[in-house]
Parts: structure tokens; sequence; C-alpha cells
């Protein structure tokens, strides 16, 4: 049976925690390592929606079902198979279909809150912190959003202003204190990636 070990990868919103994450993937392989997305746990907020940067706090705990997430890592360590949902940030609805997700040598858990969740922490082995500076950080989400996500400008400015800064102030930056490894700069990046390449290959 494979045990996992598994690593959260945290920090803001456009911190790179998600790229770096897909780069260790990549180099360590997919049939050695698996991501789990903070992302896919979002309680369906469809009904509440009300516009783009409207009243849903989607930085906010309360909007993520870090229960599910945490069982999942459980059941994953006990080698069974886990059901992933997947929510769609077009109709921000929880849909039907999931993804099947198989326990692996190594599972990476991504997102911003996950530090501060307490039954997610008890299932990790480590945690990685991106402590990158806000404006950075806000010029990627921008991108992302409007990009990947349909989004107007306005509408991420606005959620910047009025949920993700506070948000971050309030909950994800203070669960840095959680990390074991923190990257506090562009020029930690690469050595970071080689330095967990390194000790992940070897489990």
């Amino acid at each position: 049976m494979i045990k996992p070990y598994i690593i959260g990868v945290a920090g803001g919103s456009g911190s790179g925690k998600t790229y770096f994450a897909r780069e260790l993937q990549r180099i360590l392989g997919q049939d050695f390592c698996t991501i789990l997305y903070q992302d896919n746990y979002y309680i369906d907020q469809s009904h509440r929606f009300d516009g783009d940067g409207g009243a849903v706090n989607f930085d906010h705990p309360s909007s993520l079902d870090f229960n599910l997430l945490a069982k999942g890592l459980s059941e994953l360590k006990m080698g069974k198979k886990i059901e992933v949902p997947i929510y769609e940030f077009a109709t921000h609805k929880r849909i039907s279909q999931t993804i099947t997700c198989h326990p692996q040598k190594i599972i990476l858990v991504d997102g911003i809150l996950i530090l501060d969740s307490l039954v997610v922490r008890q299932q990790l082995d480590e945690a990685i912190f991106f402590d990158t500076p806000e404006e950075l950080r806000f010029q990627r989400r921008l991108d992302r959003d409007v990009t990947e996500r349909g989004r107007t400008a306005d509408g991420v400015k606005k959620q910047f202003e009025l949920q993700v800064r506070p948000m971050h102030e309030q909950f994800v930056q203070p669960s840095k204190v959680y990390a074991q490894t923190v990257v506090k700069d562009i020029g930690m990046y690469s050595e970071t990636l080689d330095l967990f390449y390194k000790k992940l290959s070897q489990k």
C-alpha cells in the first residue's frame, strides 16, 4: 500500500504557490506526485452570488469545505481513492461530476487558506509558504481572473480591496507560522524547487 507524504503549498493569491506545485509535480512525475487544489472545495455559492466583486467572500475560510478536504486526505493516507469535487467558477456551482484521485507517494495540497484550517493542517506532513509582495500578487490575480475565469478587471480590483487584502491580512499571512519553509523572494524559488525535488525523489 502506498503511504502518501502530504505537503501543504500555501501563500496569498498570486503568490506563485500553484506554479510551484505544478512545476514540482512535473519534475517528479504525475505517477509519483499529485495535487489537490483548495479551489475544488468551494461550497456551492450559486444561490448567493450577486455579481462580480459582490458580497460573496471567496477569501474567507467559511467559503470552503475544509472538512471534506481533510477527510479526503485522511482516506488517501489509508490507501483509498477519493472523489474530488469540481467547483465551476463561471456558474459558482459545485457540479455533479467529480475527479477521481488515487493515492500517490507525494500529494501536494495547494491553497491560500489550507494552513489556517486546523483539520487540514493535521493531515499535512510539512508545509511551504510563499511570502510574496502584494503588488505582484495583485497583478497575477488580475491576469488570471480576467483570462481564465471570465471576470472583469473592475470586479477583480473591487474584490481585492474589499475582500482579498483584508482576508490575507487576517487569515493567510498569520498562517505562515505553520510552515516549515518560507519562500520570501523570487530568488529563492528555483533553490526551493531544487531542494524539494532532491528530498522528495528519495521517498
